[in-house]
């Protein structure tokens, strides 16, 4: 009885230094992946509507820029450079409309958004404009282009 129980002791202790072992590849093999870039992933929507909480979505895109430009936008690479040219920061790409544009006076509220992530930090930026003729003429580029 006494060989049973020990090669069963063997046995159990064996499959603990397994189990330990296995778990603690696993962990080391988590943590380890990196990327060479900082993450650049962004959902850009076009709503109607006075609020980005509240704005009826009406246009979204995927617009990925690290490593090489990519998603679901129909300008990708052109988007990624204009928000390279102003780090990211979305309320330079806001300006007044070209000489020249003329929008009309009606109310009907536009609202454009950025949520995610730019060079591995988090943004989440909105601006209301009064029409779509408005929005247009104040987002000249590519990045609200779809």
């Amino acid at each position: 009885m006494r060989y049973t129980i020990g090669a069963l002791g063997a046995a159990a202790a064996l499959a603990v230094g397994c189990l330990a072992s296995t778990t603690a590849v696993a962990h080391a093999d988590s943590q380890g992946q990196s990327s060479l870039y900082a993450p650049s992933a962004l959902v850009l929507t076009i709503g109607k509507g006075e609020d980005a909480a509240t704005a009826a979505v009406q246009r979204a895109v995927v617009l990925r820029c690290a490593p090489r430009p990519g998603g679901d936008h129909p300008a990708a690479a052109q988007a990624c450079s204009q928000l390279r040219a102003v780090n990211g920061e979305f309320s330079a790409l806001t300006q007044p409309p070209a000489p020249g544009t003329v929008c009309t006076r009606i109310y009907d509220p536009v609202t454009v958004t950025a949520d995610g992530v730019w060079n591995g930090r988090r943004v989440s930026w909105s601006q209301t404009f009064a029409n779509q003729c408005v929005m247009e003429g104040m987002t000249q580029g590519n990045v609200f282009a779809f």
